[in-house]
């Protein structure tokens, strides 16, 4: 599996790499807000990707993490709270 993962993490970089050295214009991006000088078209693309990767994944976590989490903490407590009131059962004393 680390092989894999090692192989992947190669191919991107040279993917991004690539994407760097066919992509030397000169860009100005406009926010809107504000505004990025010139800087190379395949740095803009890849930190565009990076950004939406980012933002991915945030939103992801926020919609299906963050409440998977408070479903089973929810459930933990309502087990606990089930397991305390419960009576335990004991051998005959003798």
């Amino acid at each position: 599996m680390r092989v894999i993962r090692l192989l992947i993490a190669l191919i991107c970089l040279a993917a991004g790499a690539i994407l760097g050295a066919l992509n030397r214009q000169l860009v100005s991006i406009d926010l809107g807000i504000g505004f990025i000088p010139a800087t190379s078209l395949g740095i803009a693309l890849i930190v565009a990707l990076l950004i939406g990767a980012l933002i991915g994944g945030l939103a992801i976590s926020a919609s299906v993490v963050l409440p998977l989490r408070r479903r089973l903490a929810r459930a933990e407590r309502a087990e606990r709270s089930a397991a305390a009131a419960q009576p335990t059962l004991t051998g005959p004393e003798v």
